[in-house]
């Protein structure tokens, strides 16, 4: 589709601009094609993903002193439906504050179960295997979840949260 699309736009600049130099029309027809890839991809997206069946989760650690993250498991309705082993570079860049999109996927309206199953090293350097169960009901909006792994100073300890992102 992207190809015929292409060649209409070649076409048409070819007819639309006769008088103009050809390194103008080059550069009009480039940023053409850019629009209209970009919006082939949204449309795209919005086909794969409509915001009524939409579920995306993503990852964030605060600062990892207390653990330091080696693999994460994501469990929908008792299925396995996502796994990510963590390299050191993707490590840090999550200490540093990145959030990585975790699973985007489609599920029906109803009551739902995510369990996020961590695995890493604890304090002292120990090994270490949490979970975390949220439960939540999918109606007509998208349902967005960020998987929180933050340090609690209190006790020495990480602690894993599952955060819902208002759509407001």
């Amino acid at each position: 589709m992207r190809a015929l699309l292409l060649s209409c736009l070649l076409l048409l600049s070819a007819q639309a601009g006769a008088n103009t130099p050809v390194s103008d029309q080059l550069e009009q027809l480039k940023q053409q094609v850019i629009q209209l890839n970009r919006e082939l991809f949204l449309l795209e997206e919005e086909l794969l993903f409509p915001p009524q069946t939409q579920l995306a989760v993503f990852l964030s650690v605060d600062s990892g002193q207390f653990f330091q993250l080696d693999s994460v498991e994501l469990i929908l309705n008792d299925k396995p439906v996502e796994g990510h082993l963590y390299t050191a570079q993707q490590w840090d860049a999550l200490k540093r504050g990145a959030i990585q999109p975790l699973y985007k996927g489609n599920v029906k309206a109803g009551e739902h179960n995510l369990t996020a199953v961590f695995v890493g090293k604890g304090p002292d350097n120990r090994d270490y295997r949490r979970a975390v169960s949220y439960r939540f009901n999918k109606a007509e909006d998208a349902v967005l979840l960020e998987l929180q792994v933050k340090d609690r100073s209190s006790d020495y300890q990480p602690e894993f949260i599952v955060q819902p992102w208002s759509n407001d």
